[in-house]
């Protein structure tokens, strides 16, 4: 076919439809040529084009006849070097790394590698085997989409609540989202889905990955598959296996509708993304994309390049110093917030892209222009703050403008209610929002994003049903997952018919649930733990794309769900509890009293003594609803009701004495995980002015008084 070839320009990187042709920008440096490789809707019939023009190392060509739907990949030439650092491979066709959409997984093979496997010192051979049959190709998309006018939500961080899905385990098995779109995007943009999500009361939903992954062949071969997603090979695609409507484009589509549909509702959407390394793992990984278009110019190399660094676990880590993987990164960051219309990104291994040579800078060149990019820095940045490398830990350490998973309040909270030994000033730390990590650098209380449990680890179920981890499923021998895992199962290790052993299990999870929605920051919940799911004991589900993940709706705690509803209104009606600004623990002007107060059960104010006791397990907190000390978005000044919120981790009940008369004497009970309940707010009945209380072992009573009410 004699096609008509114009030089087109190297920007945008990607294949880009202008209404009347498309462009065609590859970027690579060390390469000595590239093809454009065409394919017809099946993807076969490869038609090779030369490209001739290159600037600024980007390699381009303009094609006027090329339409929206069309399959295409890159062949590119250069030499095959591993010991500096270069495995180009003209046999195997790579994924354009810029590609809108994918038209679908990898099929191994052995051609998909660059070199012999199985030979002796193997990547250091040479596979002549074309790879095109076994690899997906990039789709050129049109970008056009009506999105209604509908604007994003824009909740501020203070009055988010997120909520951690899988795109497919949220829908698989729920029973009246219709078959052919559950585990799809379409399917959590259902009427019934969203219906769910607001009735929550969540305002954010958390996708794990939906950049287009790729499935380790250890674990294909294993029966076995990567469920979580976290092995990213293209930046800009969301997942094919996630698309109810088709392959060639129509998962962007599918996309965008599910991002509209959700903003609609006022839920915004933040993406779980990995950044730090690809899917092309280590130097025995296979050339899929990135490897074979410049290897040495993505990828961080050890002193001698045949081998990577890996601060990721996975076999590679992306080279985020260089200008080429930061242009990647930056742009696919806009083209999800300008094209896609997400509301941020929570970053995977974070602490990765910080890292300048071997150290970990949190002021490194990522970070540097992500915080003067007019719009990348006005989404929602949230970071997973550590890696597997040497420093790796992170927490508290990102600069202003970021959150970040906060683990150490995860690990406290368990302690907290598993009963370790553990003082009771880091649990005052936490629950105020980690003061001690980000009040220092000029960041809130709402940097620190609270989880008591996360996809990776236990469900909330899990967490108080079994002390080990069981993993058998994943065919690892039980040897992957975290070992310490802070859980406690009461007794009896996993399912028990013993009434009291489940009492005491579905009050703890009242607790947790309790403890996240009344501290300050931002409370994750992750989707399912509202339903007492559980993964049987595995805290690695990784692997299990089955039912052990999915959510199963028809086995949902509804007790569990309907006290989590009644928390988490309660907890966005007051706005004492999601403050903006850090508490001061000082009188306010006019009152005498302190925006907060710390009690022992005797109703005296805790001592320095008091904080240090490793064995005290109970408090009591006072909140001043009139100390809260922001305004609304039209200058109001915010005032709610008081609160005493009693703590007792001990095993027994106890007696607690309300504070002296100066904090009040009439109060109502609001919360009472011993009982099981959130009360109406609007049928509160008082409790009794004997200025004590007696509190289940191992649970909270949340008490109010009404602003309305007099002292």
């Amino acid at each position: 076919m004699n096609r008509i070839i114009y030089p087109g320009e190297p920007y945008p990187l990607g294949a880009t439809w202008d209404g009347e042709g498309v462009n065609f920008a590859l970027y690579s440096e060390n390469a000595v040529g590239v093809e454009l490789c065409l394919f017809d809707e099946d993807g076969k019939n490869e038609e090779r084009i030369k490209l001739k023009e290159q600037s600024h190392d980007v390699w381009h060509s303009y094609l006027p006849e090329v339409r929206p739907g069309q399959l295409y990949g890159y062949r590119v030439y250069g030499p095959y070097d591993p010991y500096n650092g270069h495995r180009f491979n003209s046999n195997k066709l790579v994924l354009d790394p810029y590609a809108k959409a994918i038209s679908g997984p990898i099929q191994w093979n052995d051609a998909l590698f660059g070199y012999e496997v199985g030979s002796e010192d193997a990547d250091l051979s040479y596979n002549e085997i074309d790879s095109a049959p076994f690899i997906p190709k990039g789709v050129v998309i049109d970008p056009n989409f009506d999105w209604e006018d509908i604007k994003a939500p824009k909740i501020p961080y203070h009055k988010t609540i997120i909520y951690e899905a899988h795109v497919k385990g949220l829908t698989q098995l729920h029973p009246d989202v219709p078959e052919s779109i559950r585990g799809t995007y379409a399917g959590i943009a259902h009427p019934v889905i969203i219906k769910y999500l607001k009735e929550l009361g969540i305002t954010a939903i958390e996708l794990m990955p939906v950049h287009h992954y790729v499935i380790d062949r250890l674990l294909k071969e294993k029966d076995l598959t990567n469920y979580w997603g976290y092995n990213t090979l293209g930046f800009f695609a969301p997942d094919v296996r996630y698309s109810g409507s088709g392959t060639h484009g129509q998962q962007v589509v599918e996309f965008k509708n599910m991002v509209k549909e959700l903003h609609k509702a006022g839920i915004e959407v933040i993406l779980d993304v990995v950044y730090n390394h690809t899917g092309e793992g280590n130097h025995l990984g296979p050339t899929l994309s990135l490897r074979g278009i410049d290897n040495a110019s993505y990828y961080r190399l050890t002193e001698d390049k045949r081998f990577y660094m890996d601060y990721t676990g996975t076999g590679n880590t992306l080279n985020a110093m260089m200008p080429p993987v930061l242009r990647l990164i930056m742009d696919s960051l806009r083209y999800w917030i300008l094209e896609m219309h997400v509301d941020g990104f929570r970053f995977d291994l974070a602490a990765t892209l910080a890292r300048e040579l071997h150290e970990v800078d949190r002021l490194g060149s990522f970070f540097d222009i992500i915080h003067q990019d007019p719009v990348i820095s006005q989404v929602k940045l949230i970071a997973e703050p550590w890696d597997i490398g040497e420093g790796g830990y992170q927490v508290g350490n990102f600069p202003p403008g970021w959150a970040e998973w906060n683990g150490k309040y995860r690990d406290c909270i368990r302690d907290y209610w598993r009963g370790a030994d553990s003082m009771l000033a880091e649990f005052a730390l936490r629950f105020t929002g980690s003061p001690d990590l980000y009040y220092q650098n000029n960041r809130r209380p709402f940097a620190s994003i609270n989880f008591v449990t996360a996809h990776d680890g236990f469900t909330l179920n899990d967490l108080v049903s079994y002390n080990e981890k069981h993993n058998w499923a994943n065919g690892e021998d039980n040897n992957d997952g975290e070992q310490h895992n802070r859980s406690w199962n009461h007794g009896v290790e996993g399912p028990t018919d013993d009434p009291t052993i489940n009492a005491l299990r579905n009050k703890q999870k009242r607790n947790f649930l309790t403890t996240l929605f009344l501290s300050q920051g931002v409370p994750m919940l992750v989707a399912g733990d509202e339903l007492s799911r559980t993964q049987n004991g595995n805290n690695n589900a990784y692997c299990q794309d089955n039912d052990l993940s999915w959510i199963n709706w028809n086995k949902a705690d509804n007790e569990l769900l309907s006290f989590t509803k009644k928390l988490i209104h309660f907890y966005t009606n007051h706005p004492v509890f999601t403050r903006r600004r850090w508490f001061v623990g000082r009188p306010i002007k006019g009152l005498g009293l302190e925006d907060i107060a710390w009690f022992s059960p005797d109703g005296t104010e805790m001592t320095e003594e008091n904080w240090r006791h490793d064995y005290a397990k109970s408090l009591g907190i006072y909140k001043n609803g009139r100390g809260i000390r922001s305004v609304g978005p039209k200058g109001e000044l915010y005032i709610d009701d008081n609160f005493y919120i009693i703590f007792n981790a001990h095993y027994e009940d106890l007696e607690f004495q309300i504070p002296i008369e100066r904090y009040g004497t009439t109060w109502m009970k609001a919360i009472d995980t011993g009982e099981g309940f959130v009360s109406d707010e609007n049928s509160l009945k008082i409790i009794s002015d004997s200025g004590t209380i007696i509190v289940e072992g191992r649970s909270v009573v949340v008490l109010k008084q009404p602003k309305f009410l007099k002292k």
